[in-house]
């Protein structure tokens, strides 16, 4: 049975996968390639029910009811995050700016409170332009951590969403097929019985 607590994430198959959505003050973090549509998982969950929250854009110009948070130093962007569902466009351009130590700190300690408020924190990750260990200290701070992969076998793309962290519950044994479509992510439902 779903958890009615948890805020959904704007897709059902990933709300089915997770109980219901994401538990209130948690931080998450999407990884993917910049094609993988993480992006467009992020933006789902920002625009899902109840208000939409901050949605914190660094790494190009931001799109309606954004924030242009390019610039902005921790003190500001802590302050600037309002809702209860934010969205920081991107950690990794965080880490590329200020460091993997300055970037750490502003996920578990600078936005502390915002957790602490019951707000969800979603990063945006991108595979491939950080250190293993960077990506390790990323994934340790998580309370939820989700990957988006695909890889192209013949003439067609093979996407799927992998559940890899989620605090204090089970995590999937499964990775979930999605495709990319106008709207958003669509993720499958439906599981192969071999």
């Amino acid at each position: 049975m779903a958890d009615t607590n948890k805020r959904s994430t704007g897709i059902a198959g990933l709300d089915l996968a997770l109980d219901g959505g994401f538990s209130p003050g948690t931080r998450i973090v999407i990884s993917g390639s910049p094609l993988s549509g993480l992006e467009l998982l992020a933006q789902q969950f920002w625009k899902e029910g109840e208000g939409a929250g901050s949605y914190l854009m660094l790494d190009t110009a931001p799109g309606e009811n954004m924030i242009d948070a390019r610039g902005m130093d921790p003190a500001a962007m802590a302050a600037a995050m309002e809702g209860k569902k934010i969205i920081v466009d991107s950690l990794s351009t965080l880490i590329a700016a200020w460091g993997i130590d300055r970037a750490a700190k502003f996920v578990l300690e600078d936005t502390r409170p915002i957790i602490e408020g019951e707000a969800n924190i979603v990063y945006l990750l991108y595979t491939g332009a950080h250190s293993p260990s960077e990506e390790a200290r990323i994934m340790r701070a998580a309370d939820i951590f989700l990957s988006l992969r695909q890889e192209v076998n013949g003439n067609e793309f093979e996407r799927v969403l992998a559940i890899e962290k989620v605090k204090d519950a089970d995590v999937p044994q499964r990775v979930i097929p999605y495709n990319i479509m106008a709207v958003g992510l669509e993720l499958s439902t439906t599981s192969r019985v071999v």
